[in-house]
């Protein structure tokens, strides 16, 4: 009996050895982690995507102009473009001279996109802005600078997030830009750089909105005047903000009305139209748009000037409608303000 022993034994041993090899396997697929160049400069694999945000292509497309194509967790691993107008001296590749820029986001509005303020505006010529970098992010055509709600479910598209913490951080570790920064946009991008201001305390020094919605919750027109926008492209507007009566308490997050005591120690600068004909538009142009943020942009300077802000700059200049012309020229009128929080007089 005992002479058959190691017959039995051997493959015993045999099968708990391979068990093993198996679970070791295991453990070192767990543990040792991806290697860094495991993800193709395209499209991530499905369900896979690494953490924050990745520039996978640059493109230099005018003097100055340079494009970066960056893959972003927030909104699912997609890739979307941000464009940056370069301060004279730009090399964020010298590593042993670096230089940290102070940096002036530019917000598009609604169905616009990253390329809107160099195309419809002379910014890119603009002298006092040879000395600071200009990032002009892409928000979505309808993306509202804001994580959506998703009917609680959040995820992508979270703009907000990508914005004010992945891209911040990938342009202040790799592209130049420094801490030191002021925020200004139009129309739904003038809601973004109230937004941003308000919701990020300490992150922007100066905000300017130009013909912004600066107050969603005013009255009933308002909202449906925002939730006409919501819808588009075929979207399910609750996707945004929710409803704005169940999720009151989301829109108010979202309303620079609501949220005027979070500006009350930076700069504001607010400008808007009435929606009339005026000096820069055809002859006959009205903008039932304009006139709405118009009233919006009124009540919101009120509540600025109730909680005690001290550094608010308004030009509700009457006659005029919803047009680059108009935010061209508030772009430059608020420069002064805008480049004096930066600490630069742009000369």
């Amino acid at each position: 009996m005992f002479a058959n022993v190691p017959t039995v034994l051997t493959p015993l041993r045999a099968r708990l050895l391979l068990v093993l090899a198996v679970l070791l396997a295991v453990l070192l697929a767990v543990l040792v982690p991806t290697a860094p160049g495991a993800f193709a400069a395209g499209k991530p694999e499905t369900g896979a995507t690494r953490p924050g945000a990745e520039v996978v292509a640059v493109t230099r497309v005018a003097d100055r102009q340079v494009d970066l194509s960056v893959r972003s967790t927030a909104l699912g691993g997609r890739t979307v473009k941000v464009r940056l107008l370069t301060p004279d001296g730009w090399n964020p590749h010298d590593r042993r001279h670096r230089q940290h820029w102070p940096t002036l986001w530019l917000l598009h509005g609604c169905c616009g996109d990253y390329t809107s303020w160099t195309s419809m505006t002379d910014v890119a010529e603009t002298d006092s802005l040879r000395d600071v970098l200009v990032v002009m992010p892409e928000a979505g055509w309808n993306g509202w600078y804001s994580d959506w709600w998703n009917h609680g479910q959040g995820g992508d598209p979270a703009w907000e997030t990508f914005h004010t913490k992945e891209l911040r951080h990938l342009l202040e570790r790799d592209w130049g830009a420094g801490s030191n920064r002021v925020v200004a946009g139009l129309s739904m991008g003038g809601q973004g750089a109230l937004l941003y201001a308000a919701r990020h305390p300490g992150m922007f020094k100066a905000t300017a909105a130009y013909s912004g919605s600066a107050h969603p919750l005013l009255n009933d027109e308002s909202v449906d005047r925002i939730m006409g926008f919501f819808a588009g492209q075929g979207n399910d507007p609750l996707r945004v903000w929710g409803d704005p009566v169940a999720q009151r308490g989301i829109w108010q997050a979202h309303d620079p009305f609501h949220l005027a005591k979070r500006l009350r120690s930076i700069p504001v600068y607010l400008s808007c139209g009435d929606g009339t004909t005026g000096p820069l538009d055809a002859p006959g142009a009205t903008s039932a748009l304009e006139a709405d943020f118009n009233r919006q942009n009124h009540a919101l300077a009120a509540e600025l000037k109730r909680v005690g802000a001290r550094h608010v700059t308004t030009n509700f200049y009457g006659p005029g409608t919803h047009g680059w012309a108009y935010w061209e020229r508030e772009l430059h009128a608020s420069l002064p303000m805008l480049l004096g929080a930066l600490g630069t007089d742009g000369d």
